[in-house]
């Protein structure tokens, strides 16, 4: 009985990667990474504007949409930033960032929605051969307060998460987060 159950999901496991492999959105999903080393190789405003579009295809409830999205290329800033956050260290060696921004006002909910946003944007940037990283902001009021007073974020904004883009330095292989323990069916 366990080796029908060992070969069920063995087989289950290589027609999942067929299918994956002939899906690009799964594939993209599978194959994104957090990146944290660059290379010096500018991003095209063009498909900054593509990941940001992406971001807001994003749902979101009652369609609210209360998020913002600055994106920053300024060498100077990124690297002040990148002095003052503790985890975003690595800014200094992207070409650009994307900080998602939520009005609390708009929706109650404003950081599930822009975590919906982020998580396209991760996608988006995976997709068009870009490097990318979540780098939180939200709830750490002491971060808030640094990015939204270095980039003169008005109230009652507040910023989520700062995304430092850029292309990859070296090969980055993707973890495989896949457990299937972790997949209860029809009952836990």
């Amino acid at each position: 009985m366990k080796k029908n159950f060992l070969t069920l999901v063995s087989f289950m496991f290589l027609l999942n990667m067929t299918l994956m492999a002939q899906n690009p959105t799964l594939e993209t999903i599978h194959q994104r990474k957090s990146v944290r080393s660059f290379t010096d190789q500018p991003v095209s405003v063009e498909n900054l504007t593509t990941i940001v579009k992406a971001g807001m295809a994003a749902p979101t409830g009652m369609n609210r949409q209360p998020w913002e999205f600055l994106v920053i290329q300024d060498r100077e800033a990124m690297a002040k930033l990148s002095e003052n956050l503790p985890y975003a260290k690595m800014l200094k060696d992207a070409q650009a960032a994307i900080i998602v921004v939520g009005n609390p006002e708009k929706s109650p909910y404003w950081y599930l929605d822009c975590s919906a946003a982020t998580q396209n944007i991760l996608l988006a940037a995976e997709s068009l051969g870009l490097g990318a990283v979540w780098t939180l902001a939200y709830p750490s009021e002491e971060r808030m307060n640094i990015i939204t007073t270095a980039l003169s974020i008005p109230l009652p904004y507040k910023p989520l998460c700062l995304i430092p883009i850029g292309y990859p330095k070296g090969p980055q292989t993707p973890k495989n987060k896949w457990v299937e323990a972790k997949m209860h069916l029809n009952k836990w």
